[in-house]
């Protein structure tokens, strides 16, 4: 009576049946009365199988009763919950089954205790339904008692689906088996705030949430569960990665200027941690500055308007000065006050340090974008041209320039287009007072890693003072096309222009590439003829057989397939020169009708018996000695005399080689222009082996050899690697040549020749002309005051 007494206690929520062996109820309490809906006597003595399948909430439980006449303990013990959907409602029902042993410990009833969790938790259910944040409550084995709309809405389950499973089961999160905060706050008691984890929706997706728990307990304080709190921070959590990803420093403060936020490339840039800079005045930190209203975004945030783009430095951690540049914007809220700020930064120590180099380049620098407008102009632009660089940038460099190849010839256009630098080129540009200066340009497209033109950088070097000293040197050392400084040819120059004033024929002498086409072609120049045809035959590179009819012709039918007359050399010399070139080659039978074109200015072509005046001026030259082809009588004396009215011999390139540093310079400006190379010059070094050389192929054989090293050297300076592989092998064969052609000299014009030479060497540095005669400068000093020697740049 006791026992019945405290089963239909009010105070006791659970709904109680008793049932026997058969499952036949032999109780049932006022609570279960109440959840079932029947009256205690209507079901005394019925199956408790058939009065739960009967109701709905208890349709899934009765799959799950037993035989309890197998039961051979009491110490069975069974609990489920069931979550069915009911008119779209959820009714979870949890039900706890305990068997009755009798004295022989046979299985002689059970205890079932029902309750109806709907209907305690309708109340806390609508709160709970109206929270944003998602919500789940679990007993103390883990499983779900209850899960909210919003915890449906984040995870994709319906409550139902989770009820009775297990959370580890449902949300997979990455602090299951290590920090389980629902686990953590069950053990240690405690509430559990703003962990980070990471759980999976019902469709498998990764959710990043932040979660809270705390532990359920009843009345008398025993825990009995857990309930857990989670909000979905997957967008937040891309936005803080995304700030953390961009390369710019992003800072934000509140209304007072407290750092509020402060991503990885601001602390990279800095040095600062966020946590060091958290709540802290921005001035304070980045400024060293107490007073917030000298920073740029507190005055910003004050004027509520933007920066972009300011030049600042900020104090780093170390206390270093950084170079940025920053933009700035406020938080405006709907009502038109300040909320906040946002500052962007940029570090710019590398653009910087690249300007401070620009400036200190020697040659002006420009760049400009894909419409010509120039975007950067350096210090030596500015001084070349002068045009600041405010005003310079943003113009048209065809404005600022006003050059000679603006328009189609602009070099750097011909990059843009082409995709391929241009490389010294010559030009004539207006500085901004109009005044006209010669500048060498390079030009080439600036492009971005995907290959993408961007614009065009130009660098240009003023050319005024250099070509007034070039005009200088050439008008010294220079007759026409030939340059030289030795005074074999100083004297030959001091003559031509009374040679070629002269209608004398000239033979011209000298060893193979000394030059002599190049005198012939200054004395061509130079004459009265200039203006008339000038005809150039090789002579030793023709058949004896065609040599004839090359030179005077022939008329239709003198020979086999000579089917209409054609005109000779002579004849298409007519009123000007003709420069017979290898004149010790020609045959002894071609030799007499040569001398009397000379002798009497007629000729008659092959197959002719007419004559034809001849007024032509013969200009011949040869590498043989023509003395000795005479006295072996392979060269008609009178033919030989009759040429050498006026004879010029030419020096070979070892008798002269003060001249190799000025033809080294030549055949360097020839060939950067012709190649399109940017070689700045020829190493020291392959300057000291040039000068020991005998160039047994003298002038020709030097052009070739700096052809040679234009097409193997990269870039830069000629190196000795640079020469041809037989250089060295010459070299040494020829090592003493040098000094053979001085050894009828005096010691003291020796040494004299020995200075001169290796102050040309060395461009006349003092310094490294003393390393290498191994004397000191006051003896340098001494000697060239001695001798008189004089630089012929200072001189000009």
């Amino acid at each position: 009576m006791l026992y019945r007494n405290c089963l239909d206690s009010e105070d006791f929520a659970i709904g109680y049946l008793t049932v026997d062996e058969q499952w036949r109820v032999t109780s049932c309490n006022r609570k279960g009365s109440y959840i079932l809906g029947v009256h205690a006597s209507a079901i005394i003595g019925e199956d408790c199988r058939k009065i739960f399948a009967e109701d709905t909430r208890f349709q899934e439980i009765c799959p799950k009763f037993f035989d309890l006449n197998q039961q051979k303990s009491s110490s069975n013990f069974i609990e489920f919950v069931s979550a069915p959907r009911i008119n779209d409602k959820v009714h979870p029902i949890k039900v706890r089954i305990i068997t009755i042993p009798g004295k022989s410990g046979t299985i002689v009833g059970a205890l079932i205790g029902f309750v109806d969790l709907s209907e305690p938790l309708a109340a806390s259910r609508m709160i709970l339904n109206s929270i944003a944040e998602g919500v789940f409550t679990v007993d103390q084995n883990w499983r779900i008692t209850s899960f909210n709309r919003a915890a449906e809405d984040i995870t994709g389950y319906l409550e139902e689906e989770v009820l009775g499973r297990s959370c580890k089961e449902i949300f997979k999160a990455n602090i299951c088996k290590t920090s389980c905060a629902i686990s953590d706050c069950i053990h240690e008691k405690r509430t559990i705030s703003d962990r980070t984890a990471f759980i999976e929706d019902k469709e498998g997706q990764i959710l990043a949430v932040k979660i809270s728990a705390s532990p359920l307990v009843d009345m008398l304080g025993n825990v009995i569960g857990g309930v857990e709190t989670f909000t979905d921070i997957t967008q937040t959590l891309q936005y803080e990665l995304i700030l953390d990803a961009v390369a710019d420093g992003v800072l934000t403060v509140c209304p007072n200027g407290r750092i509020t936020s402060f991503n990885k490339a601001a602390e990279e840039i800095t040095g600062y941690s966020e946590r060091e800079v958290i709540g802290k005045i921005c001035s304070e930190v980045l400024l060293a500055s107490p007073k917030p209203a000298s920073c740029p975004l507190i005055i910003c945030m004050e004027e509520k308007k933007s920066i972009v783009d300011k030049e600042l430095f900020f104090i780093g951690k170390g206390g270093f000065s950084i170079p940025v540049s920053v933009s700035i914007a406020p938080f405006i809220g709907p009502d038109g006050s300040v909320l906040g700020g946002v500052q962007s930064f940029r570090n710019n120590t590398n653009q910087l340090q690249k300007a401070l180099i620009l400036d200190s380049v020697a040659d002006g620098v420009f760049t400009v974008d894909r419409d010509w407008r120039i975007t950067s102009f350096n210090l030596s632009a500015e001084l070349i041209t002068g045009w600041n660089r405010e005003a310079a940038i943003g113009q048209y460099c065809s404005d600022v320039f006003c050059s000679s190849i603006c328009g189609k010839n602009c070099a750097i256009a011909e990059s843009l287009y082409t995709g391929t630098p241009v490389s010294n080129r010559s030009i004539t540009i207006k500085d901004r007072k109009g005044k006209a200066k010669s500048i060498s340009i390079s030009a080439a497209p600036l492009v971005d890693q995907d290959g993408n033109v961007l614009g065009g950088v130009e660098t240009f070097r003023d050319l005024s003072v250099e070509m007034y000293l070039r005009q200088q040197l050439k008008q010294k050392y220079t007759f026409d096309q030939i340059i030289s400084k030795s005074p074999s040819m100083q004297r030959i120059f001091q003559i031509l222009p009374e040679i070629a004033r002269s209608e004398s024929n000239v033979l011209i002498l000298g060893e193979s590439g000394t030059g002599k086409e190049l005198v012939a072609n200054a004395i061509y120049n130079a004459s009265m003829r200039n203006d008339r045809p000038f005809v150039v035959v090789n002579c030793g590179a023709l058949p004896d057989t065609l040599l004839e009819s090359e030179l005077f012709g022939y008329k239709a039918g003198a020979f086999t397939d000579a089917r209409k007359d054609r005109l000779g050399r002579f004849a298409a010399a007519e009123g000007g020169t003709i420069f017979l070139d290898e004149i010790g080659d020609i045959p002894h039978s071609l030799q007499v009708k040569l001398l009397r074109v000379i002798q009497q200015k007629v000729y008659e072509p092959l197959g002719s018996n007419v004559s034809v005046q001849a007024d032509v001026r013969i200009i011949a030259a040869t590498n043989k000695d023509l003395r000795e082809l005479v006295k072996k009588g392979l060269f008609r004396d009178d033919l030989y005399y009759r040429l050498n009215v006026v004879n010029i011999a030419l020096p070979p390139l070892r008798e002269r080689a003060e001249d190799i540093p000025l033809l080294i310079d030549h055949f360097v400006d020839k060939f950067r222009i012709e190649k399109q190379k940017d070689i700045a010059g020829i190493d020291e070094q392959v300057i000291t082996l040039l000068m020991k050389y005998s160039f047994p192929g003298n002038i020709r054989e030097l052009e070739n050899i700096i052809e040679y090293g234009f097409i193997l050297c990269p870039g830069g300076y000629i190196k000795p690697e640079h020469l041809p592989d037989t250089f060295d092998d010459d070299e040494q064969n020829g090592n003493g040549a040098l000094l053979s052609s001085h050894r009828n000299l005096s010691l003291e014009e020796l040494e004299k020749k020995a200075i001169e030479l290796c102050l040309h060497r060395n461009k006349w540095k003092k310094m490294a002309t003393c390393r290498d005669l191994g004397i000191s400068k006051d003896t340098l000093r001494r000697k060239i005051q001695k001798y008189q020697i004089v630089n012929p740049v200072e001189s000009s």
